[in-house]
Parts: structure tokens; C-alpha cells; sequence
């Protein structure tokens, strides 16, 4: 009886073993769902993000020299008369003054004929002066008197073309108040506001703290709300070196490539100055790195396994970060269900 008793015992002591010793779900075991994305070199460049209005380059307000009757001009282009929006090239007539009473003030053709009789008059003292029959100061006064005719002239097509509204450059009107055809427009009044913002410019303050990193000639893009997607090109054109002590801030501007229209003058936009640039760099994304204390870490699947590398980081912008030590081109860096994982954790990879 005690045998069996003993060996009842030793047989419960084995099964209790035995079933110690089955697999209890390890949680290395368990695959965790992961996606991976393969570790490849590009281009990365460090920003310093400012602000500001963008204003065109050239910008002008025409007003009236004169005092004259109101003629706005066709549009050769649309065939109706010019409007807000319109192109104009340098020199096309916008506007026109009518004054009968200047245009006699003037006296264009009295002025002409002057010019004609001194003309004249200084061809004859030459062939007199050739032969003797004049002195050299008398020809030379002639001479004084067709410069002063000829200078006479042109003044006199200069307060003629007074009464001509021209474009000065080519651009785009972006005022025009509008008159009564053939209203008597008094000296001095706002006629057309021309445009030209194919290249338009930032003013910009920087923070003292940046002064040893923004340069001129600096790459700069542009960015607008409206413009989703799209950027333009700039370039930091001009830096104080003085810091202001009320605000602790240096001046600058910034000359935007607008040739396409993109922005508008007044618009608020975004400058990301470039600072520093690396090419052929190995770039991940800024969100899938993790860090314990001064560590900073990312995980790569090797053989179904979640792998720790230990990573040093370089330039940075919005969305990514340079790894200049740690991963290797083509290693398969973990982007999604790295948040749960540990060292060799099992891991199953997503398409």
C-alpha cells in the first residue's frame, strides 16, 4: 500500500513538471503588424522658417500733370476700353487728357518753324563765315540760337506728351478710378496704378539667434496657403548687420521668381530660408525615431525579427531627418507598429 501510495506521488510530480515545462505563448512569439519602408539616400536641407507680405518690385501710381478732358484708351488686345487686370507694355497709352487751350499754349509749329528759321540762318552765316564776310562770334552765335530753338522744341513735345497716360513698364493695372468720358480732369488727380509682379520681394526680421546662419544669396522657398503643393523660388538679395536693441531683430529682404503670377502683392506667405543642405544623405521620417534619455533609436526588420539601431541625426526639416550613423541604405526601416516593440521582437510586415 505504501508503493503505490509513493508512486501516485512521483507521478504527479512528473506531471506537474511536464506541464511546466509546455510552451505558455511567449510573447516573443507573438507577430506583431508592422510596415517597413526601405532605407534610401536623398536630399535634405535645414530651414529657418520666417514670414512676411509680398510686395512687386515695380509698382506706380500715375497722376495728372495737366489739367484736361477724360479719353480712356482701347486695349488693342481685348478691343474694349482698359479695365482692371489688363497687361500693358512699357510705353502703351492708357489714357488720354484733352486741352485744346494747352495744346496752342504750346505753339508745337511756331516752335518748329523757329527751329527751321535758325536752321537757316546758321547755314548762311557758314558760307559767309568760309568767305570772310562774318566773324567767327557772329557764326557761333547762330549756332546758340539753333540749340536754344531745338531745346525749345522738345520741351515743347515733353509738355505735349503730359497729356498722354503711359505705361512705364510692362505689368498689369491694378487701380483705375474711374471718370465720365470727357470730364474735365483737374492737375494732380489719381489716374492708373500699374503693376509689374513677375518679381516681387519680402521684407523680412530675423531674431539675433539667426545671424550666423542666414547669409545673402541664400535659397529661399516660397510658400502660400492658396498654392497647395506648389513652391516658389527665392533668394535672400540683401542683409542688414545692424540688430535693432528695441527688438533684437536684423532686416533683410528676400526677391521671390514670380514669372507664372502665382503670388499676388499683399499676399501673406511663408519663407523657408535654406541654411545648410545635405545631398546623397540617408533621410527617414522625423516621427518613427524613438528616444531613452540621451539615445535615440529606430527598429528594422531582420528575418521576421524587430532589430534596435542605435542612430546619430543630422539636418532636419518639417517631415524628415538625416541619419548620419546607425542604418545603411536598403535596410528595411520599421514606419508603422514600431510604438508596441522591443529588442528582437517578432514581427510580420505588411504589403
Amino acid at each position: 500500500m505504501k508503493l503505490k501510495t509513493i508512486f501516485y506521488v512521483l507521478a504527479g510530480v512528473v506531471l506537474a513538471t511536464a506541464c511546466r515545462n509546455q510552451p505558455q505563448g511567449n510573447a516573443n512569439d507573438i507577430e506583431t503588424p508592422v510596415s517597413v519602408q526601405e532605407v534610401t539616400k536623398g536630399s535634405i536641407s535645414k530651414l529657418i522658417n520666417t514670414t512676411g507680405t509680398a510686395q512687386a518690385t515695380n509698382s506706380v501710381e500715375l497722376n495728372s500733370e495737366m489739367t484736361g478732358y477724360y479719353n480712356l484708351q482701347t486695349n488693342g488686345r481685348t478691343g474694349k476700353p482698359f479695365k482692371l487686370g489688363d497687361a500693358v507694355q512699357k510705353g502703351q497709352l492708357i489714357i488720354r487728357l484733352d486741352n485744346a487751350e494747352y495744346v496752342n499754349g504750346i505753339a508745337l509749329e511756331s516752335k518748329k518753324l523757329s527751329l527751321d528759321i535758325a536752321e537757316q540762318e546758321q547755314g548762311k552765316q557758314k558760307e559767309l563765315y568760309e568767305k570772310g564776310g562774318v566773324t567767327l562770334s557772329e557764326m557761333r552765335n547762330t549756332e546758340v540760337r539753333v540749340t536754344n530753338a531745338r531745346y525749345e522744341l522738345e520741351n515743347a513735345h515733353i509738355s505735349l506728351d503730359k497729356m498722354n497716360i503711359r505705361a512705364p513698364f510692362n505689368g498689369i493695372i491694378v487701380t483705375l478710378p474711374h471718370y465720365t468720358p470727357g470730364s474735365s480732369v483737374p492737375q494732380g488727380s489719381s489716374m492708373v496704378g500699374v503693376m509689374d509682379y513677375s518679381k516681387m520681394y519680402v521684407d523680412i526680421n530675423q531674431p539675433e539667434s539667426n545671424i550666423g546662419y542666414v547669409h545673402a544669396n541664400q535659397s529661399v522657398y516660397i510658400t502660400h496657403y492658396t498654392l497647395p503643393g506648389d513652391t516658389l523660388k527665392g533668394v535672400i538679395s540683401e542683409l542688414s548687420p545692424a540688430i535693432s536693441a528695441e527688438t533684437r531683430t536684423f532686416k533683410g529682404k528676400i526677391l521671390i521668381d514670380n514669372n507664372k503670377l502665382k503670388i499676388h502683392p499683399g499676399m501673406f506667405v511663408k519663407a523657408d530660408i535654406v541654411v545648410d543642405r545635405a545631398d546623397s544623405a540617408i533621410i527617414i521620417p522625423k516621427n518613427v525615431i524613438l528616444s531613452n534619455r540621451n539615445r535615440k533609436y529606430v527598429y528594422i526588420v531582420e528575418k521576421n525579427t524587430a532589430v534596435i539601431r542605435n542612430i546619430i541625426t543630422g539636418l532636419e526639416d518639417e517631415d524628415n531627418i538625416e541619419v548620419k550613423e546607425g542604418l545603411n541604405e536598403s535596410d528595411n526601416l520599421i514606419i508603422r507598429g514600431y510604438e508596441t516593440l522591443r529588442e528582437n521582437s517578432r514581427v510580420k510586415v505588411l504589403k
